[in-house]
């Protein structure tokens, strides 16, 4: 696919400055001689400059509120200007009168404003904004969400349970009881375009909102290609047998830590048999129907959310670009 990396969270080319994870005393030297910015999350929301929501708020990396950061910096990488770019975490503050139900929404709608943080920056949820940033920031938002994130769920080494300890600026774990050493996790996942003819096929899982759809996806087992993934996922889903399977795109998904297989496949029959257990419910929409959709003129059908993959994939087959 000619412009698989325009899709979000792809194609920004960062320098990950990968030589400086093991070497602390130049990257100190880098950080005492303002030669780095540092990015903000809460909870996995990235700082960013309101009103637009279009923007990460970049902060030196002498900022007082950096303080509160419970975990060491995490080195995102290079910019193009020379400036090295890290990333910190305070989700131990708890904004006043903060309601921890609305982070766990669907759509989280909620901002929190840090009184000690510049004025018009706000932590806004990244699904809600990452159309909005260019791919740069969209890049580093969803870098710094998904090893931020690791972090906090894998405090304990596999190997013998000891707590573990960040070390290579971020992007390893080393117990120091086994000598274990542990490794940013991602999760690949298969999304498929199933076409037959003039249609696609769709789905929704529970708890999505009313009339909302999108691609099949599902995890990619051990010993599985991608394309043995596709055929097995559509089939214990929606009971439908595909036949050639092509790879697109991929999309780094940080919700929490996946690495997203854009493929197409082509469906050998078109009968539906959901599996209730793995989907809510499954059907064919032609390209009229879809393009109605994304044009907000089919209110039974709410397409893919705009930045997720299956959203490019939806967008490019409607325009013919997929090859």
């Amino acid at each position: 696919m000619k412009h698989a990396e325009t899709v979000t969270f792809g194609g920004s080319g960062l320098d990950r400055a990968a030589e400086l994870r093991g070497d602390p005393e130049t990257l100190n030297l880098q950080l005492e001689h303002g030669r780095a910015e540092v990015v903000l999350l809460w909870r996995g929301k990235p700082l960013v400059a309101d009103p637009a929501l279009d923007r990460l708020v970049r902060l030196p990396p002498d900022h007082p509120v950096l303080a509160q950061a419970g975990l060491p910096p995490i080195l995102l990488g290079r910019d193009a200007d020379g400036q090295l770019v890290l990333s910190q975490d305070i989700s131990d503050w708890v904004p006043e009168g903060f309601d921890p139900a609305q982070i766990h929404s669907f759509v989280d709608p909620s901002e929190q404003r840090h009184p000690d943080l510049p004025q018009g920056s706000v932590f806004a949820e990244l699904r809600r904004i990452m159309t909005r940033l260019d791919s740069r920031d969209a890049e580093l938002a969803a870098t710094a969400k998904a090893v931020a994130g690791w972090h906090v769920s894998h405090r304990f080494c596999a190997r013998c349970g000891a707590e573990s300890r960040m070390t290579m600026a971020g992007w390893q774990r080393a117990c120091d009881a086994c000598g274990g050493q542990h490794f940013p996790r991602t999760d690949p996942v298969v999304i498929m375009l199933i076409t037959h003819g003039n249609r696609t096929l769709l789905g929704r899982s529970p708890g999505w909102p009313e009339g909302m759809y999108s691609c099949l996806a599902g995890f990619v087992e051990p010993g599985e290609t991608i394309e043995a993934a596709v055929r097995r996922e559509v089939f214990e889903e929606a009971g439908i047998r595909v036949g050639h399977v092509d790879y697109l795109a991929s999309q780094p998904w940080a919700f929490p830590s996946s690495l997203m297989l854009g493929c197409r496949g082509e469906a050998m029959d078109s009968t539906i048999r959901i599996d209730p257990e793995e989907i809510d419910d499954a059907v064919w929409v032609t390209r009229e129907e879809v393009m109605q959709a994304f044009a907000g003129q089919n209110p039974g059908l709410l397409p893919a959310r705009k930045g997720a993959i299956a959203h490019f994939l939806l967008q490019n087959w409607l325009a013919d670009t997929l090859a």
